[in-house]
């Protein structure tokens, strides 16, 4: 007896027949390879909560891009983290600065054929851990913080970025970087803007490796409420509008639904961030024989590329383009 129902099985029967058919496509091109650079060391450093992850010198740097782009991968978004840490994070803008030191050594080796990419805050490089300038009262003081952030723009973009990333979730950023770069002559360099960044319990290994922990209160008067939804889409709008060129969810895994809103809504590329904790969950899940790490890794990223994401993050990139093949 035959059935006049669609048989979609026929479809799935053989590897090459799913391939083909296959409506979310990995490409290597398509992810971001974050690192890590350290003012200081001598060698790399290993991260106890990252395993496979490192901090590296601004020579080890250039030799982890090059792997990178071996196996396809054509961007790199650079963390810094300074010798000397302060209240008002001068580092972050100094024309000496670690990430200024290893933008220009990356575009030295690379030029084009990289993108590079600088996180712009003030975590990694104040002796607060905050992402802004801290007011008398605690208070993180907005306006004071746009105007660090001009500088630290003006600073990363003189060194060769060609994609600076604002992280700090201060309102009106965005305006402020854009209008930055513009009047320095700038205005090629392209804006991707941590816009729906929440207050997530899963950035606690980046946080260890970039030694950028608060050393009090925390980052929730300042980053996304992890129940808000609605209010996601609306951030990544305003940015949108104050000139973001590519707008971001951060984490990724456990907002596919913001993920899936933002790019129903706006024309502008839409990345995600797989965070520290969504990676270490994998490995060490692995580790004790849950599953394995490949396939986890290659269904991760498809999930968040399914939802709509046409750039990751991932401290994955690299292993997961090598299973590309």
């Amino acid at each position: 007896m035959s059935y006049p129902s669609v048989r979609l099985r026929r479809l799935r029967r053989t590897a090459a027949l799913r391939a083909l058919i296959r409506e979310t496509r990995l490409d290597p091109s398509a992810l971001v390879l974050p690192l890590f650079v350290k003012e200081g060391i001598e060698e790399p450093e290993a991260v106890g909560t990252l395993p496979g992850v490192l901090r590296h010198t601004p020579a080890t740097v250039v030799d982890a891009a090059k792997e990178a782009v071996s196996v396809g991968i054509r961007a790199a978004i650079l963390f810094g983290i300074p010798r000397h840490k302060d209240a008002v994070g001068s580092q972050a803008s100094a024309t000496d600065g670690i990430t200024q030191i290893a933008t220009r050594a990356l575009k030295d080796a690379f030029g084009d054929e990289l993108v590079v990419a600088t996180d712009l805050c003030l975590d990694e490089y104040t002796d607060h851990g905050h992402c802004g300038l801290v007011s008398g009262n605690g208070t993180i003081d907005n306006d004071a913080t746009l105007r660090r952030y001009q500088e630290i723009a003006v600073s990363q973009a003189a060194a060769g970025a060609d994609v600076v990333a604002p992280s700090g979730m201060m309102d009106g950023q965005v305006q402020a970087i854009r209008q930055a770069l513009d009047d320095a002559g700038f205005e090629n360099v392209a804006i991707m803007a941590y816009s729906a960044k929440f207050a997530s319990c899963l950035y606690g290994p980046f946080r260890e490796a970039a030694e950028c922990a608060p050393r009090f209160g925390d980052r929730k008067s300042y980053q996304m409420d992890p129940a808000n939804r609605a209010e996601a889409l609306r951030e990544c709008v305003l940015d949108v509008e104050e000139g973001a060129d590519i707008v971001m969810v951060k984490p990724a895994g456990p907002y596919l639904d913001v993920i899936a809103d933002v790019a129903a809504a706006l024309e502008v590329p839409v990345a995600a961030y797989q965070v520290s904790g969504e990676y270490a969950s994998l490995v060490f899940a692995a580790e004790q024989g849950c599953f394995d790490l490949d396939a986890a890794v290659l269904e991760s990223l498809t999930s968040i590329f399914r939802a709509g994401a046409r750039i990751v993050l991932t401290y994955f990139a690299v292993r997961a383009a090598r299973t590309l093949g």
